[in-house]
């Protein structure tokens, strides 16, 4: 199993022949497709923006107030590039966003998915197409705006998961490696470990710096509590 084939299981796209999939205790094949899918949230690897205003990519069925699509592209730190674009929310964004950058495109989806509130957020492979700087505004993002969802990263850039609470390691479409990323790199002979080391003796050192520090939060956030 691949990253589209989880994708499409989570959401019933292709049922399964097997085994099951259930969130909180509840097997997801006795859920309705409109509430499970609206369980979900997706910022995919390129980002889709519609021809329309900014205000109807964020909310398309008006739901929400233009203080609060204001409040997410804050978030997103998109709010200033917007307010300085003729017609701020009501600014025309043309086909497939061709009048903005692939980082700006990305940032919209993000905004978007902070107003949808999920319950679980897919990032797949969000940050692909992206600079590393604007990674790192959505990484930033996600960490804050989104503590309390489940956020699920397909990604290969380890930059981007190397903070995760779990790394699950896929080969050949099965599970190899399960843990948090401090704990597999413990590990000299993990799949993960080999994956840091390639990227160089100076990135790998980061690398690592970035899993124990994840790895101390997590240990005196446990003891806070």
């Amino acid at each position: 199993m691949g990253k589209s084939s989880l994708i499409a299981a989570l959401f019933r796209l292709t049922e399964l022949s097997g085994g099951d999939i259930s969130i909180d205790g509840i097997d997801c094949s006795r859920i309705g497709l409109r509430r499970l899918r609206g369980t979900f949230c997706v910022i995919p690897q390129e980002p889709l923006l519609f021809t329309a205003t900014v205000a109807a990519n964020l909310d398309p069925f008006k739901q929400h107030t233009e203080e609060e699509l204001w409040r997410v592209l804050a978030q997103a730190q998109l709010e200033d590039h917007i307010r300085r674009l003729e017609g701020g929310l009501q600014h025309q964004i043309s086909e497939g966003g061709g009048n903005m950058s692939v980082g700006q495109r990305q940032l919209i989806c993000l905004a978007r998915a902070l107003l949808q509130k999920a319950k679980i957020l897919i990032m797949d492979e969000a940050t692909a197409s992206v600079d590393l700087q604007t990674d790192a505004v959505i990484q930033s993002c996600i960490r804050h705006s989104f503590a309390s969802c489940t956020v699920i990263t397909v990604a290969h850039r380890l930059d981007t998961i190397i903070q995760s609470d779990r790394i699950i390691v896929l080969d050949g479409g099965s599970l190899k490696e399960f843990d948090a990323p401090h704990k597999l790199l413990q590990d000299p002979s993990s799949i993960f470990t080999s994956l840091v080391e390639e990227t160089g003796a100076v990135n790998c050192a980061r690398l690592r710096s970035l899993a124990k520090e994840k790895h101390t939060l997590s240990f005196e956030n446990a003891k806070s509590e």
